[in-house]
């Protein structure tokens, strides 16, 4: 639900970081990407690329909070306490598998997909179609373009999120690691955590953008990307999209980390681990 609502930001975000200033910008700003996206495509041209993050959603958080629980179920202390640092190391190993098995797939299509739809002639006309089209010319590694940016990118993202997340939860917890939280708290705590992301991570973003884009063929790495980025476009360019990123990343990391916490509570009771 959070996808659906939010993701015309994630549209938007995605368009100002494909759009290089050398080429010349196509977008002045946020609102004249959207006002020419809908111009030229209708309201439904801000949904472009959806369909890859439903359909990775559900694996995504799977394979995060997954792992995440597998590793801190190792890292707690006798009184089942994670502390910051621990809690910053299993969300960089969640985030970097979450990478590696569905993170990078999902971008690299919703990537292609919303740059598609501004080329002369777009040749998506559907995910099912999109995706068949991108393993046609380029095999199974056309899905997995910029790998090297998306799992530093997710890495460093998840690692900031539980890091944040983690020293809030022990703050608010005190002495008592046991003691319960209301889900506006997780909700607040949450929003906080994705901010903390979007500022410490925009660079990565726009980076693995750049390496999903159609145009990927003009960086020969990661880095030659970013220093291609940093010549020709200065140091501003590397937090294009941080607005329409901070909007969409605060809802969404908030619900995601209610919902973790009332599951894990649930599944507490039903297998009584408490």
């Amino acid at each position: 639900l959070s996808i659906c609502i939010t993701f015309p930001t994630e549209y938007v975000k995605t368009q100002l970081q494909l759009d290089e200033k050398a080429n010349p910008p196509k977008y002045r700003g946020i609102n004249d990407c959207v006002k020419q996206t809908v111009q030229g495509h209708g309201v439904r041209g801000l949904y472009r690329g959806l369909s890859s993050l439903l359909y990775g959603s559900i694996p995504k958080s799977a394979v995060r909070f997954g792992i995440f629980e597998f590793l801190s179920n190792h890292a707690k202390d006798e009184s089942g306490r994670l502390d910051s640092t621990r809690g910053m190391l299993c969300g960089l190993g969640a985030g970097v598998m979450e990478a590696v098995l569905v993170v990078c797939p999902m971008e690299t299509v919703k990537v292609k997909f919303i740059h598609d739809q501004t080329s002369a002639k777009p040749k998506y006309r559907g995910f099912y179609h999109g995706v068949r089209e991108i393993v046609r010319e380029q095999g199974i590694r056309g899905t997995y373009q910029g790998l090297t940016a998306t799992v530093l990118k997710q890495g460093s993202n998840q690692a900031i999120r539980f890091f944040v997340m983690t020293s809030l939860k022990n703050w608010y917890k005190g002495d008592d690691p046991t003691k319960a939280m209301n889900p506006l708290v997780t909700g607040m705590f949450g929003a906080i955590a994705g901010a903390a992301s979007v500022f410490g991570n925009t660079p990565l973003d726009v980076i693995k953008t750049r390496m999903q884009g159609l145009e990927a063929h003009k960086y020969k790495s990661t880095l030659d990307c970013a220093v291609k980025i940093m010549r020709y476009e200065g140091l501003a360019a590397f937090y294009k999209g941080t607005v329409p990123r901070l909007g969409r990343v605060c809802l969404d990391v908030a619900l995601v980390f209610i919902i973790y916490e009332e599951v894990v509570k649930f599944l507490n009771v039903v297998w009584k681990t408490d």
